[in-house]
């Protein structure tokens, strides 16, 4: 609506004859037809790349980007080509001879168009997944992201709670230096490797090298084609702590031993985890069970009962395979489980989407679209038949 009226506007400023030429180009049905075209060669390039990329980097690459790039050209991403449909088809509904009652059906039809086109880029900018780890008898709150990094800063002074802070991977760029009033001294990172492998030193390291970096170097390997089995590495500096501290670290996902800095008469933690997101619920197991194929080791079915706690709501709840759970806009999935000597650990996907209903409700807008088209042309065609 507000389009419409901002349509309107300029054509009263601009003139009629104006309007309806940039309106023609806009909602042109070659556009359409064009960007079609381009998102097939698109699925077509990121299928064919996902044999040497794996799913999560040709989906990064082709799909969740703005600018794909073939070789050194650059060309629209998924993303650009969704933009320019969605906006063609409402520049397209908004040229007067579209709103008819004889074209009622085909108004429904591309208002679900546009519905499935809009999900589509609700789920793509705002759903975020990841897993729910819990073993039986435990209490979580905690999402964590398969992909996403992050650099935690803990200080654990207080008895009572650990103030956290925490760099996102998308800041953790070589050469980026991070300060935050939160913490006593700042960092500079020197370089970031999504997959790296510790190398023993052949030489002595100079004073100024800490920690891990004493004894290794962090060296860059290819990518692995299942994203979340790479190991993350990051090297860099850190000033204006202690001057026993001050200097160059190293660490890499899931690093056993904890990097610690004094400063201030206070001590840090440092590492480097997969980014978490803490939940305003929890969830608690209570018992997992697995149904086995007989005569094998092989899981027919798994499911776990939990109880969903969020403050002095407190009900349980069976997850199953095909049957989640939903709640304030997360999804549980029972995706997998660990065995364990005493318990069991059950493995939870998380989505979080936005957009989860807009495939619902746009499939029925064109099925209703497409039923009342028919229905009003149906005598059209039975009385030029007749006519016959």
């Amino acid at each position: 609506m507000i389009l419409y009226i901002s349509v309107i506007h300029l054509g009263w400023v601009m003139g009629k004859d104006r309007l309806k030429k940039i309106l023609n180009t806009l909602s042109s049905p070659k556009i359409f037809i064009c960007t079609i075209f381009w998102m097939m060669v698109l699925v077509v390039l990121g299928t064919l790349a996902q044999k040497d990329l794996g799913l999560y980097e040709a989906q990064q690459r082709y799909f969740s980007c703005w600018i794909a790039w073939l070789g050194f050209i650059p060309t629209p991403g998924g993303r650009t080509a969704l933009f320019v449909m969605t906006f063609n088809l409402m520049f397209f509904m908004l040229k007067p001879a579209f709103w008819s009652f004889k074209k009622i059906g085909i108004i429904i039809t591309h208002t679900g168009v546009l519905l499935l086109l809009l999900g589509g880029g609700i789920t793509a900018w705002f759903s975020t997944e990841g897993n729910m780890v819990i073993k039986e008898g435990e209490i979580s709150n905690v999402i964590i992201d398969l992909f996403a990094k992050e650099l935690v800063i803990i200080d654990d002074g207080n008895s009572e709670y650990d103030q956290i802070t925490t760099i996102s991977d998308n800041i953790l760029k070589p050469g980026s230096k991070i300060e935050s009033d939160l913490v006593p001294f700042d960092i500079e990172v020197i370089d970031y490797h999504i997959n790296c492998e510790p190398i023993r030193r052949l030489d002595v390291a100079g004073p100024e090298y800490k920690g891990l970096a004493q004894n290794f170097i962090l060296k860059r390997i290819p990518n692995e084609k299942e994203t979340e089995v790479n190991r993350t590495g990051i090297t860099f500096k850190v000033t204006g702590a202690e001057d026993v501290a001050n200097g160059i670290y190293s660490m890499f996902l899931a690093q056993q031993i904890p990097q610690k800095i004094s400063s201030n008469g206070k001590e840090y933690t440092l590492a480097l985890r997969r980014e978490r997101t803490h939940l305003p619920f929890s969830l608690k197991l209570d018992d997992f069970k697995k149904v086995m194929h007989p005569g094998t080791d092989v899981a027919k079915s798994y499911s776990s009962d939990v109880v969903l706690i969020d403050k002095d709501l407190s009900r349980p709840v069976l997850i199953r395979m095909n049957e989640p759970l939903r709640y304030m806009n997360y999804t549980f999935y029972q995706s997998s489980f660990n065995e364990g000597v005493d318990v069991d650990t059950s493995i939870f996907a998380v989505v979080k989407n936005y957009g989860r209903l807009f495939p619902y409700i746009s499939s029925l807008t064109i099925s209703l679209g497409i039923l009342v088209h028919m229905f009003l042309r149906f005598p059209i065609i039975f009385n030029r038949r007749r006519g016959k």
